[in-house]
């Protein structure tokens, strides 16, 4: 395979599977909406939020499997800056009342003004962060 072509079969794959949880029974695949779910709640209407969960990874493990290849990189970050960065990444999801999957793939493509604000405004925080840990 190209390149070029898993990134698109991988966008091809969140949008097909967003629509069918959507049309399916009515629920958006936010990830922190799903997970923040499960956590906080013991109802039996999560038994399709746990089925979502594990499919992300069974998923994973299977393309892992399939191509370990890809799972090659190395972050040369230290252990305290990666827990920074997830507080971080928590904190926004929190205050932006969803993730980029539940705004960027689900909300946009509902035409939400909420989600296209969000959009806007974590990409500008990713390349204003970015911008910044260049040069620091």
């Amino acid at each position: 395979m190209i390149e070029w072509q898993m990134p698109l079969l991988g966008g091809l794959l969140i949008g097909l599977s967003s629509s069918i949880l959507l049309w399916g029974i009515g629920r958006i695949s936010g990830i922190s909406g799903i997970v923040g779910t499960v956590i906080t709640t013991g109802t039996k209407e999560n038994g399709w939020r746990y089925a979502w969960l594990a499919g992300l990874v069974v998923g994973a493990v299977v393309f892992l499997k399939t191509k370990p290849e890809l799972f090659t990189h190395e972050f040369n970050f230290s252990t305290p800056k990666l827990i920074i960065a997830g507080l971080l990444i928590g904190f926004g999801t929190r205050l932006g009342s969803g993730c980029t999957s539940g705004h960027g793939v689900c909300g946009l493509a509902r035409l939400s003004l909420r989600s296209f604000v969000s959009v806007l405004t974590f990409m500008a925080a990713g390349m204003v962060t970015v911008y910044m840990a260049r040069i620091l």
